[in-house]
């Protein structure tokens, strides 16, 4: 009998793959389900982009095979954001175009791990993370996160542990889930912390212009070339999710190593979406704006509805989504409020459990759900 691979018994699917599967179940149902878990942009995307992928169906070799490193047109436009926003020079061939940065996260995993090392995993954070390191053979070792020292790191409690093992650390700012902010400190304190136990710092940076007034990158700090990667990704940003389109940043030798796995994996970016991307890229600060006007109406309207739940919440916070506090008794976790909202109340949010252990006493909302939508969950929640 043909048998699946022994990784498989490390991983699972991932969470939202099959809890959607239940929920759009739900909706063939009938029942009016407000989705909250997922952040997926319901907002639409600039004109320019949708036109720019149009305007280049009609190209000569339009529809054949692209370039593994993206068009110069491509990388030269997110070295130019990357100059305008956040004041980091790169040079073209420091940019490595993704098909979404998720497809980066396995990437840089199978480019620099091998089976017994160890990756420093933020608790709560991102499940992907340890998903990919699991398949890798590599060992997650998670590093605690807590509201008390505002979602970063304890540096002090690291370096106490033994991390001769460890390649990678995966960082996230603005954090998800909780929505946790860092400051130029908490980048050289990352560098430093990398340079001293030779660890590959990756910073994956995909909210960095969702209801965030000072965008930053990791790459601005002095000498993060020569020990940190940066991921970003324009589904977030300009609301084309679907298109799978992201680059990582760094030195030419790591992506030139990053690119040996890539170009073994895909055969380039459609150019659609590639000039789509340009597009997107050359956008001004009023689109940025307008966004998050809508994302502060949201927001708003999110606290209101926390606080129908007696949830706690941190206001100082970026990206797409509410991290709320749930006051549940010891020993026990947000899942079963979650599940009550779903049954009873009709409204998906996620449990803070599936972003580690940290998260088991919190619920995050996303904001990519229409205003009318979350006064309807408040409605529902108040009666």
């Amino acid at each position: 009998m043909i048998g699946f691979s022994k990784r498989l018994q490390d991983v699972q699917e991932y969470y939202f793959s099959s809890k959607l599967k239940e929920v759009k179940q739900l909706i063939a149902e009938g029942q009016p389900i407000i989705e909250m878990g997922i952040g997926s942009p319901d907002l639409p995307p600039h004109p320019n982009i949708i036109q720019a992928l149009k305007d280049s169906a009609g190209e000569k070799n339009a529809h054949g095979y692209q370039r593994y490193q993206g068009t110069p047109e491509l990388r030269t436009a997110f070295a130019e954001f990357y100059q305008r926003h956040f004041g980091v020079h790169l040079s073209p061939e420091e940019i490595l175009p993704l098909m979404g940065s998720k497809e980066g996260i396995l990437h840089i995993s199978m480019a620099f791990l091998d089976e017994g090392d160890q990756v420093l995993i933020p608790n709560p954070g991102y499940p992907t993370y340890s998903s990919v390191s699991k398949l890798m053979k590599a060992d997650p070792f998670n590093y605690e996160l807590s509201a008390e020292n505002n979602w970063q790191p304890d540096f002090d409690a690291l370096g106490k542990q033994d991390l001769s093992k460890v390649k990678i650390m995966w960082v996230n700012y603005p954090h998800m889930p909780t929505g946790a902010l860092a400051s130029e400190d908490l980048f050289e304190k990352l560098v430093a912390f990398g340079q001293k136990h030779e660890i590959l710092i990756v910073h994956d940076n995909p909210y960095s212009f969702i209801l965030n007034p000072e965008p930053k990158s990791i790459l601005s700090v002095e000498g993060a070339k020569e020990i940190a990667l940066e991921l970003n990704s324009l589904s977030k940003t300009f609301n084309i999710p679907g298109w799978r389109v992201g680059m990582v940043a760094g030195k030419k030798e790591f992506l030139q190593a990053i690119l040996q796995v890539k170009s073994n994996m895909d055969s380039g970016m459609f150019l659609g979406i590639q000039k789509g991307a340009v597009a997107a890229l050359n956008l001004g600060e009023e689109w940025f704006d307008e966004q998050n006007k809508q994302y502060e109406a949201r927001r708003a309207l999110v606290w209101k509805l926390a606080e129908r739940l007696n949830l706690s919440y941190e206001k100082d916070t970026a990206g797409m989504f509410v991290w709320a506090w749930a006051r549940v008794p010891q020993g026990t976790d947000a899942l079963e409020l979650t599940d009550w909202l779903l049954k009873e109340k009709q409204i998906f949010v996620a449990p803070g459990s599936i972003f580690g252990s940290g998260g088991k006493e919190y619920i995050r909302f996303s904001l990519c759900t229409p205003e009318d939508q979350i006064l309807e969950a408040i409605r529902r929640c108040t009666t």
